[in-house]
């Protein structure tokens, strides 16, 4: 059977399914409107904030779990990763001579894992994991990483095809752990034994997650890595879940989507829903600024619409330490947070610290101003409007508008614009929601088809108008 035959075969059965497993309460695409999520029959906007990426790993983790839902947050990224001080890894390390068996678990890593599982159903909390971290893969995470032949009892260098060094930045791609699957660049036959291992990984790993409702799957963190691998492995895991009647939706991460147009990686997937069941574009919310961030997550947008109606998801919205990448600073990490739902995503979270706002008190009130925005306009309902805005300056301010029945404005700081609601019937009324309290401002009546719109300061302000 060929590769392209599978991932037919693959396509069809997931769409074979879609609509008739037992697992109908689980999380997928909103029946109405597939650009976003459903869970359990209802849509639902998922918005995050964490202090870590492998919150599993994380202490002190049902208090840090309630402290976002409290703020309004219902969806967290979990790294399957080891790299920080003090993390575990998954396979069990001998006390004598502290090798690994890559045949045994570390069961303590395990069951940190399945708590999480656990603490977010709980709390209706969507988990999006990246099971490949290629940064615990090269220099020194990697001298410590069971995978490393130097560190196991299961292989060696010569019959693994693995170095004990790879001091390279992992955007360099030289890692064969990346390229197990046959066909890949680095591919070879001693690689083998590594693709087993890493598919008893994978298989442990849904052990747990296939009996929640509440998990997307991603398969790497910033790849650069030619898009079979991670093809390879959204096959495997959605096979899997069909045994279990149960249908999953899964995507990569590429490293390069903050400039879409020029990635290939990225344009197919968006060019392949088979493969690719939602869109995850974080990296866009990196080096990109202001108006240019909107415009490029516009094009991605308008770019998926050619194929199949997809959630665009951005588990990571950076915005913290103005890195020479591109970091930005943490209002910038606000703003490409509100343009991104105000955009069209169905979802955004801020970035762990120090490159994003984390759970920081401006984070927590952005997530509160958004869910009070959703107490009047629900963002499935609308669609980008900024033809009715006149009087604009870029990235002064940016509509999203349900026809003629209801209006949007972010205001990422302070500004002045006029909002054309001719073709609109009945009364209006503006309501203000700042995003550095997250709470209800002014409220006044609208009595003009031409409504001028000043915000109450620059401290970034939510306007909506509805009848």
């Amino acid at each position: 059977m060929t590769d392209k035959f599978r991932y037919v075969l693959c396509f069809f059965i997931f769409t074979l399914f879609n609509c008739n497993t037992r697992n109908s309460q689980d999380i997928r695409p909103y029946s109405q409107n597939p650009r976003y999520w459903q869970y359990k029959g209802k849509p639902v906007l998922l918005l995050g904030a964490t202090k870590n990426d492998n919150l599993f790993q994380t202490e002190n983790l049902e208090k840090h779990l309630d402290s976002l839902k409290h703020a309004g947050g219902n969806y967290i990224r979990n790294t399957m990763s080891s790299r920080d001080d003090g993390d575990l890894w998954p396979f069990y390390q001998r006390p004598d001579d502290g090798l690994y068996d890559l045949d045994l678990w570390n069961d303590r890593y395990w069951q940190h894992f399945e708590s999480l599982l656990q603490l977010t159903a709980q709390r209706d909390i969507f988990v999006q994991i990246e099971i490949w971290d290629r940064f615990d893969y090269s220099r020194d995470p990697w001298r410590l990483n069971p995978f490393n032949p130097g560190n196991n009892i299961n292989y060696t260098v010569e019959e693994s095809g693995l170095a004990t060094d790879y001091p390279q930045h992992p955007s360099s791609d030289v890692q064969p752990f990346f390229h197990s699957i046959e066909g890949l660049p680095l591919y070879n036959d001693k690689l083998r034994i590594i693709q087993n291992y890493q598919q008893k990984f994978v298989d442990k790993m849904l052990f747990y997650t296939k009996q929640y409702g509440n998990v997307l799957y991603c398969m790497d963190n910033e790849t650069s890595t030619p898009p079979r691998w991670g093809q390879y492995w959204m096959d495997y895991i959605r096979l899997e879940a069909q045994k279990q009647k149960k249908t999953v939706y899964t995507t990569d991460m590429f490293d390069h989507f903050f400039k879409p147009r020029q990635c290939e990686s990225c344009l197919q997937a968006i060019r392949q829903p088979e493969f690719y069941g939602f869109l995850d574009i974080s990296q866009i919310n990196s080096r990109n600024f202001a108006q240019a961030h909107w415009d490029t997550m516009q094009w991605v947008l308008q770019q998926r619409d050619k194929y199949a109606l997809r959630p665009v998801n951005n588990v990571k919205v950076y915005g913290g330490n103005n890195t020479g990448w591109g970091s930005g600073s943490n209002q910038d990490g606000i703003e490409r947070f509100c343009r991104n739902i105000m955009g069209g995503c169905a979802s955004a979270r801020h970035h762990r610290p120090p490159t994003g706002n984390g759970l920081n008190h401006r984070a927590q009130s952005c997530l509160k101003a958004v869910r009070l925005v959703e107490q009047y306009v629900r963002f499935w309902d609308t669609q980008p409007a900024m033809d009715k805005l006149s009087d604009r300056q870029a990235n002064e301010a940016y509509l999203t508008a349900k026809e003629n029945q209801q209006f949007v404005l972010y205001f990422p700081t302070g500004g002045q614009v006029t909002l054309d609601i001719t073709g609109s019937t009945g009364d209006f009324e503006c309501l203000w929601i700042s995003v550095a309290d997250g709470e209800l401002g002014t409220v006044s009546n609208v009595n003009t088809k031409k409504i001028e719109l000043t915000t109450p300061d620059s401290t970034g302000w939510f306007a909506v108008i509805t009848k």
